[in-house]
């Protein structure tokens, strides 16, 4: 896996330069990085927000989970100070959107967010946050300030060459909708939530 292309992105958030990691130059949906113009040349204790893919929370403003929540959030403290958003397409814990929506049913009629992807032939979670790893590397980064409720993303960092300077806990209000799911993820999936 490589960079293929970047470009200067203006948003609400700041300027990012966005660049576009595949092992093909042709992939449609590469990972991302996003680079806040502010983020400090040293590379080190960089804001950091390791994000899966949520189709449904992040463009669609899902109030199922609080995926979007979260990315927003997390561009919000990055305005401030500068740092790096690392965007995967890992969508629905690595199962994809097709299969992502058949758990949605399954937990409509009364399964947790674990046992519907488990029921469907899944791991509970699928994800891998090694390229995410590798792509730091790639950007140069020495250490990060983590932005993250999930333990697997900081045994993830603790385990690589990338310091790990603090986890910033991402406080997110629950919802009549998502309350279970997040339940699910504190009790069972061990999420730091408070």
């Amino acid at each position: 896996m490589e960079a293929i292309s970047r470009a200067v992105i203006p948003t609400r958030w700041g300027v990012f330069e966005m660049i576009a990691y595949a092992d093909d130059p042709h992939e449609p949906m590469p990972h991302l990085a996003l680079v806040h113009e502010k983020t400090p040349s040293s590379r080190e204790n960089v804001l950091t927000r390791i994000h899966s893919e949520c189709l449904t929370g992040d463009i669609f403003e899902s109030t199922r989970c609080e995926c979007g929540t979260q990315l927003r959030s997390s561009l919000e403290q990055i305005s401030k100070e500068g740092g790096i958003v690392i965007y995967l397409r890992q969508e629905g814990r690595g199962i994809g959107l097709i299969e992502k929506l058949k758990a949605y049913q399954l937990q409509d009629i009364g399964y947790n967010t674990v046992d519907a992807n488990v029921h469907l032939g899944h791991a509970p979670d699928e994800r891998s946050y090694d390229l995410a790893v590798r792509i730091l590397k790639d950007l140069n980064v020495k250490s990060i300030r983590l932005l993250t409720n999930n333990p697997d993303k900081i045994k993830a960092i603790e385990e690589s060459e990338i310091g790990l300077v603090e986890r910033v806990p991402i406080i997110i209000e629950s919802n009549q909708d998502n309350l279970q799911y997040l339940e699910t993820k504190k009790k069972i999936m061990g999420h730091l939530l408070d």
